[in-house]
């Protein structure tokens, strides 16, 4: 019997990462080291395995990147141009990737950064004042 693989890949948008965290159902949370490199799929990206369940899956599993026929360029385009305060619209109107698309990737962007903090209050304990003043110092000194 196979058993369910319930990894996660945490969040990979280039500016930080989160480990892998891969479990498999009945095994204890500290088990670590089942994952190994196993070629790569048709885009390039890296394949990883887990040698507890045999389920393979790829770098991007669990980011905005992952399942997406877009590449990645242009995510991060996407993301640069909603920084920018601009609305679904006028990023449509830029890019020429319908807004469907683009509503989309923005509601990940915001499950994505809603599991980061989560995590980071969970596992780091902080708060969410704390939280905030982190990120804000990450804007100060990548403006620096």
């Amino acid at each position: 019997m196979r058993r369910r693989h319930e990894g996660r890949v945490g969040v990979n948008l280039r500016f930080f990462e989160v480990e892998f965290e891969s479990r498999a159902v009945g095994l204890p949370k500290k088990n670590t080291g089942h994952i190994i490199k196993k070629g790569f799929n048709v885009k390039g990206n890296q394949m990883f395995k887990c040698k507890t369940c045999g389920v393979r899956f790829p770098e991007t599993k669990g980011t905005v990147f992952y399942n997406r026929h877009l590449k990645e360029e242009q995510i991060i385009i996407i993301c640069k141009l909603l920084v920018e305060k601009n609305g679904v619209r006028a990023i449509e109107r830029i890019t020429g990737i319908h807004r469907d698309t683009i509503s989309n990737v923005i509601e990940d962007l915001a499950r994505h950064a809603r599991e980061v903090t989560d995590l980071l209050i969970k596992n780091v304990g902080l708060t969410r004042i704390q939280m905030d003043e982190m990120w804000s110092f990450v804007k100060k000194t990548k403006e620096n």
